[in-house]
């Protein structure tokens, strides 16, 4: 879930999961729920409790979904639950895993980063034989990782000759880190510099261009690591971006301090309002049903350390929009209700890049890059790889012209 839709669906109810012990990772996560009643003095609101359990996957057997149920917070239920869901992954009836070319060199690793967390890393490589145009190194949203419809995406960006990297942050995916837990939004922002900067330094891709591709929060992501190394990129790629909180959508001054109060004392309590954005986010209705098969993404409701450090970032990324200067490709479906489509424009319009495109396709929801028609998903990455071939292909002659 995104910051503007927690926002966006302020709820009088607010849920509230403590973690639980690792040794209790295999036990089916109930979760409490507070209700609060507004308007009233806080020694006197109500609070009552009751529990919540994650509804079963549909044709799954017993075994898959208890699996399914486990408690996420720790890395290793969460690589033991991907495991065990691989297979099943490869199965669905998606475009994206049944239409993938063939051949695609594939990688996955860990590697302890200087803050000694274990980060999750991914490759798709063209098929041998194929020189690499260019790195793109992606940044998942905020309800997402690196193993599932991406899996797909990167293998269509690699069969068009691109070498493809993706991690997963600290917290999210099978990372290390206690899960959907932004302590500090600019620690991941470094994670994700230090992890891409070993990357961009392997042999293989020595003189070739880098690109960064984020979409929804990585979004975000992508702009703060442009920001902070604004000459380390040939360019930035963003797919319905997390850049700017709508202004009607930003809580009063009153509940901004109550939520930043709240966010010191006790950061990690899941006290924003949860809504389930499968049917916002997917505009086709066979793939909304595959969103839950995606079993490690965080989906339950936001941590409050969490929500507050995603309103700090996006309010920085808009008062240094104008500092956006890498060639700029943003993409966005019109009728997306998750991230608003007017943000993207504010940044079309604001970012002093030279080279700067925006697409914004008409009836598209969110998901854009997997949730649409099988037609309309195959557009939008055609997009995104004409784009990226054109900018390849003007380094290519600057590069002639140096030699």
């Amino acid at each position: 879930m995104e910051l503007s839709q927690a926002l966006r669906f302020r709820s009088h109810r607010l849920p509230f999961s403590p973690i639980q012990h690792p040794l209790h990772h295999q036990q089916i996560p109930t979760t409490p729920r507070f209700n609060f009643i507004p308007n009233r003095p806080f020694s006197t609101t109500k609070l009552t409790v009751s529990a919540m359990r994650k509804p079963p996957i549909e044709g799954l057997s017993d075994e898959l979904n208890a699996i399914a149920r486990r408690n996420l917070d720790f890395a290793y239920t969460r690589r033991q639950v991907r495991e065990a869901f691989k297979d099943v992954h490869q199965g669905l009836d998606h475009c994206l895993f049944q239409a993938a070319p063939a051949g695609i060199r594939t990688d996955e690793w860990y590697e302890r980063n200087s803050r000694g967390l274990e980060i999750f890393c991914r490759s798709w490589m063209p098929k041998p034989g194929v020189p690499i145009k260019a790195a793109v190194c992606f940044c998942h949203g905020y309800g997402d990782t690196c193993t599932f419809f991406f899996e797909g995406i990167a293998k269509r960006i690699a069969g068009s000759g691109y070498a493809v990297y993706a991690m997963d942050y600290p917290g999210f995916g099978l990372s290390e880190g206690l899960h959907g837990y932004i302590p500090d939004f600019d620690y991941l922002v470094d994670d994700v510099i230090e992890q891409y900067r070993r990357i961009k330094a392997r042999p293989e891709l020595r003189g070739l261009p880098r690109f960064i591709l984020g979409q929804s929060m990585g979004g975000a992501v992508t702009l703060k690591v442009h920001l902070k190394e604004p000459n380390n990129w040939d360019g930035v790629l963003l797919v319905a971006p997390m850049c700017k909180v709508a202004d009607d959508l930003l809580p009063s001054d009153a509940v901004l301090k109550a939520l930043t109060f709240l966010s010191k004392v006790m950061p990690k309590a899941k006290l924003f309002p949860q809504r389930d954005l499968a049917e916002l986010a997917f505009r086709e209705p066979s793939k909304r049903k595959l969103a839950v098969y995606n079993v490690i993404c965080y989906e339950d409701q936001m941590r409050l350390r969490t929500g507050m450090e995603l309103l700090k970032a996006t309010q920085d990324i808009e008062a240094q929009v104008q500092k956006v200067s890498a060639p700029l490709l943003v993409l966005h479906g019109a009728d997306d209700k998750v991230t608003d489509p007017k943000v993207s424009r504010f940044l079309y319009e604001k970012a002093s890049s030279k080279d700067k495109t925006l697409k914004i396709y008409e009836g598209g929801y969110h998901c854009i890059l997997e949730g649409e028609p099988d037609d309309r998903i195959f557009g939008v990455h055609d997009d995104i790889i004409s784009w990226l071939d054109a900018r390849c292909a003007v380094k290519s002659v600057v590069h002639a012209s140096y030699h």
